[in-house]
Formats: C-alpha cells, structure tokens, sequence
C-alpha cells in the first residue's frame, strides 16, 4: 500500500528559526529520508515553496479563475510530503510519527488509490 504523508508547520513560526535551528532540523530530515530510504520504504519526497507562492486555480461557466495563494487560511501550511509504501495504516504511522515536522506541526497521512 501507498501513503503520502503530508507535511504541515507553522511557516511564521520556523521563519523565526535561528540558522542553527535550521540546520538541526534539515540534519534531521536528511537522516529520516536516508532512514527510510534503507528500510525500503521511501518512494518520493519534496520541500515545499513558501505558501505565498501558491496559486489556486477553479474552473467556473468554462472561465479559469486564480487566485494568489492557498484555498484556505490555516494556521498550518503544507510544507512537503513523503510517498512511502508500507504494509498498513500501523506502519506508515510509525513511520509518520519519526518525520521531524510531527514535534511542532502535524502529519497528514492519506492512503493513494490503487487502481487496478
């Protein structure tokens, strides 16, 4: 089974880190990604741009509409995101639980569709 295990943080809140901080915590990232790389479990993986650079786009009466930034206001932004594959919903919650960003933000897991 597949799971993208989505990644949301408080982007003002890690603005304020020190480049110490960031540091530690990109350390942090590159040693789970290599962790789950050697269990076999990781598929792709990728950081995120700034929510200010988003861009919402809908379709209405045949017209595209866009609008600057993300559909909704949150208190919590989507940073990035992990594909992973995982036996159950067990599993790629323990692995969820190791990703650095679930100490401050949280981790959204969601099982991919397998179509036949």
């Amino acid at each position: 089974m597949r799971y993208l295990l989505l990644i949301y943080g408080n982007e003002a809140e890690a603005a304020k880190m020190s480049p110490e901080e960031m540091q530690a915590e990109m350390t942090a990232y590159t040693d789970f990604t290599e962790m789950i790389q050697k269990n076999g479990a990781h598929l792709s993986s990728e950081a995120l741009h700034p929510v200010n650079s988003a861009t919402t786009v809908r379709v209405r009466d045949g017209k595209v509409l866009t609008t600057d930034g993300p559909f909704a206001e949150t208190k919590e932004q989507l940073g990035g995101f992990y594909l992973i594959k995982g036996e159950n919903l067990d599993e790629a919650i323990a692995i969820a639980a190791k990703i650095p960003g679930a100490t401050t933000g949280s981790i959204e897991i969601r099982p991919v569709v397998e179509w036949d």
